[in-house]
């Protein structure tokens, strides 16, 4: 007994389509494709096409009618590139530059192959000429310089190991020589400090003496007055005192003039040698780094100019030319006693005499030159 249900018309449909829509097929549909995604290399139909495009990843993609690609799958030729361009993103490498020998999307033919007369879209030009894939070679050479590129890797890396062990040994050395220059500098710091050690020591101990014959004259004048002082009936006695005191008062007066003659405290001063100071600021470090042998100057830009109906005197007596900032050459021939200035904006040649065979010339700033002549 037959009951209701549901039943997929599409499946049974004896309609037959060119190209189905790859989203309607894995969903078991039936459905004619319309559009075709070159990044996808899919066709859709007008529902799963909208569909397509709101997927984030695929909203730059580039999709054409089928009736585009299959006119030109009819013609024979081949589907577009699906590579996108480095610098336009949002373009295709589709186009072929056949002066230059290079690929590019539109935009970049547009930019930088303008003036080229041989530019194809990469399609026709397959399908036009007799090409045949070196697709094996390419991989073959690829494998190759892949191999070199990991070789000089590894070199550089190892380059990089040994430099920063040879930093490291260099860095050990330069502190040794530090601590060299260090133990030098304490033992002159000691010299100096005992220096004035020994200079104290010795204005010391003059001092104490000083003081020890100052106490004992005080002491002795002292006693001398003491005696004088107290109350004595004899009179050989306070004879005696006197005398006594007058001596202990002369020698006292004796020690006192010649305190005056002495400083109570000599200075002590220390000049600094600043020779040393002046010696070290003539070096910028420890040492120097000797130049690497072999190593060649690196050329920031070169120009090559044309010129023509050059006089045969330029191109045999000229000598150290000299080019200026603008691209003027100043040329000085040595048996012609003149300078000749070559404009390379215009390709003239501008002739100024001297009165002497010129030795040497050179530039001094960016319009003028300095030109040594014999005396």
């Amino acid at each position: 007994m037959a009951t209701g249900g549901w039943m997929n018309t599409d499946i049974l449909s004896d309609e037959v389509f060119d190209v189905l829509c790859k989203i309607c097929k894995n969903k078991d549909k039936n459905t004619e494709g319309v559009k075709f995604c070159v990044d996808c290399q899919d066709y859709f139909c007008k529902k799963c096409v909208q569909v397509h495009s709101q997927v984030p990843v695929c909203a730059g993609h580039k999709v054409l009618d089928k009736s585009l690609v299959t006119s030109r799958i009819s013609k024979g030729l081949l589907r577009a590139p699906a590579e996108r361009c480095d610098r336009h993103s949002h373009k295709h490498i589709d186009m072929y530059c056949q002066n230059h020998d290079n690929v590019g999307c539109s935009t970049c033919m547009a930019v930088d192959h303008r003036s080229c007369q041989d530019i194809c879209y990469i399609p026709e030009f397959i399908q036009n000429n007799t090409y045949q894939s070196a697709s094996t070679e390419i991989q073959t050479k690829l494998k190759e310089i892949s191999k070199t590129l990991a070789e000089q890797v590894t070199n550089f890396k190892q380059d990089k190991q040994r430099l920063l062990k040879r930093k490291a040994k260099l860095l050990a050395h330069i502190r040794k020589f530090r601590q060299e220059i260090n133990g030098q500098l304490d033992k002159m710091e000691k010299n100096s400090i005992d220096e004035i050690e020994d200079k104290v020591k010795h204005l010391e101990d003059k001092i104490e003496d000083n003081l020890k014959k100052l106490k004992d004259n005080m002491a002795r004048v002292t006693l001398a007055n003491d005696k004088l002082a107290s109350p004595n009936t004899n009179q050989a006695e306070v004879f005696v005192h006197v005398k006594i005191g007058e001596d202990a008062a002369n020698v006292a007066n004796i020690c006192i003039e010649d305190n005056k003659r002495k400083s109570t405290g000599d200075d002590i001063q220390f000049q600094p040698e600043k020779a040393i100071l002046t010696l070290l600021e003539q070096y910028k470090s420890l040492g120097t780094l000797p130049k690497t042998p072999g190593t060649l100057f690196q050329i920031k830009g070169k120009q090559s100019i044309c010129v023509t109906d050059t006089p045969q005197e330029v191109a045999t007596d000229f000598i150290n030319p000299c080019c200026l900032k603008d691209g003027t050459i100043i040329l000085a021939l040595r048996y012609k006693n003149k300078l000749k200035r070559f404009h390379s904006n215009n390709y003239t040649i501008t002739d100024y005499p001297l009165p002497g065979a010129p030795l040497q010339v050179c530039s001094i700033n960016a319009i003028q030159v300095a030109v040594t002549l014999p005396s």
